[in-house]
């Protein structure tokens, strides 16, 4: 259907300095790109758009009430892998080793510490969608979360930008940028309307998701974080609507498998292709929906493969830390021996038990702040997003 495409408008630009090459330094105007408002436009698909939206909505529904009902842990994983690969759209990238280590409270890398304020911010937007409006000071919040681990960052953190900024292009001007989202001033009044949009009740729920996460990219409302804040908002509307109640939909995933394609659908997004970017998040929930269908069976037979190598006896340390370890694949000395409910001298040979058999590795040596983690839910989270990369290889 017809979208409203952005307006270019031609502004001044007045740089605090002069700054970069020859080509930075005499520019005098830049072209902005506004927004529509959408707050109270109307959106029907139609034709194959409404078919695969609908195929979409069957397939979170298919993943939410059998998975996502019945097997609890699975919330927490779908989370984890949302959160990182978000993260390393943004080029962070820790590995799984380093995230569990600061997962677990132990010495981590900047990175790693970025991806678990990832994942702390994606938390909190989804539990506050779940219980009331998606507000400005909702996104705001998450913001802050998201940037706490940088110091620097995170002191302006939680506001939207009183300057101008740019994707691509020169590290001084917007030249050669790929998108130049508009001027500061008009960010309050966009991010009003944009929540608008993302509160209605009346639009068909994925393709409300979609949009909103388009608009909110084109708004570009903070100078840091804007991509990890607006990837986690398409999981905030899925659950403001009911579409979702426990699990997150790893979109992130199919973004980050071909991040070429999914920046490409955001400037046709621009153009008023709003089809064309529903189409491509539909296509995105049927996949990833389904992969994480199959990593779900694969956890939920891991149980019983560490009890046939582990062989715990009854009421035994080891056999209470393979009953928590879909719960609490990430853990340290203090969250197992709060699992086994026995000594620390227990709790410890537990550990070495299940390490020596391969059922947990050591993700950080230190004497106070060790760190164990489920091999196979790590090498899972690998495989999800593996299953994911090679389901969407045949889109365009």
């Amino acid at each position: 259907m017809e979208w409203p495409s952005h307006q270019s408008e031609v502004r001044q630009w007045d740089p605090a300095s002069r700054q970069g090459s020859r080509a930075d330094r005499p520019l005098e105007t830049i072209t902005v790109q506004i927004p529509p408002m959408i707050g109270d436009l109307v959106y029907e698909p139609a034709g194959q758009i409404a078919r695969l939206h609908e195929a979409a909505v069957i397939a979170v529904v298919r993943l939410e009430a059998g998975y996502g009902a019945h097997l609890p842990p699975l919330a927490d994983f779908l989370l984890r892998s949302e959160s990182v690969a978000s993260s390393k759209i943004e080029h962070i990238n820790a590995g799984w080793h380093a995230f569990g280590k600061a997962y677990a409270g132990g010495k981590a890398s900047d990175e790693a510490r970025s991806q678990l304020a990832a994942a702390q911010a994606l938390i909190a937007m989804v539990d506050t969608a779940g219980s009331g409006p998606i507000v400005l000071d909702t996104l705001l919040q998450a913001h802050r979360l998201l940037m706490a681990p940088d110091y620097y960052a995170a002191r302006d953190s939680g506001e939207l930008r009183d300057v101008q900024n740019w994707i691509g292009g020169s590290d001084y001007t917007p030249i050669n940028a790929m998108h130049v989202p508009p001027p500061p001033e008009l960010v309050p009044e966009l991010m009003a309307d944009l929540t608008v949009f993302a509160n209605r009740t009346d639009l068909p729920i994925i393709a409300q998701a979609a949009i909103a996460h388009a608009q909110f990219e084109s708004i570009h409302p903070f100078t840091d974080g804007t991509g990890r804040i607006g990837r986690a908002l398409i999981s905030a509307i899925l659950r403001r609507r009911g579409l979702t109640t426990r699990v997150t939909v790893p979109l992130a995933s199919v973004m980050l498998a071909n991040t070429d394609r999914y920046f490409a659908k955001l400037t046709r997004y621009r153009n008023g292709a709003a089809d064309e970017f529903v189409d491509y998040v539909s296509q995105a929930a049927i996949d990833s929906s389904e992969a994480a269908q199959e990593s779900a069976a694969a956890l939920a037979d891991l149980p019983g493969r560490w009890r046939a190598i582990a062989k715990p006896q009854a009421n035994s340390a080891d056999g209470s830390l393979i009953a928590a370890l879909l719960d609490s694949p990430i853990l340290n000395a203090d969250t197992a021996e709060s699992i086994t409910g026995t000594s620390e001298a227990s709790t410890y040979r537990a550990l070495r038990k299940l390490t020596e058999a391969g059922i947990l590795q050591v993700l950080a040596e230190s004497k106070r702040n060790r760190v164990w983690a489920a091999t196979d839910v790590l090498v899972e989270l690998d495989a999800l997003s593996a299953a994911i990369g090679k389901r969407t290889a045949h889109h365009r």
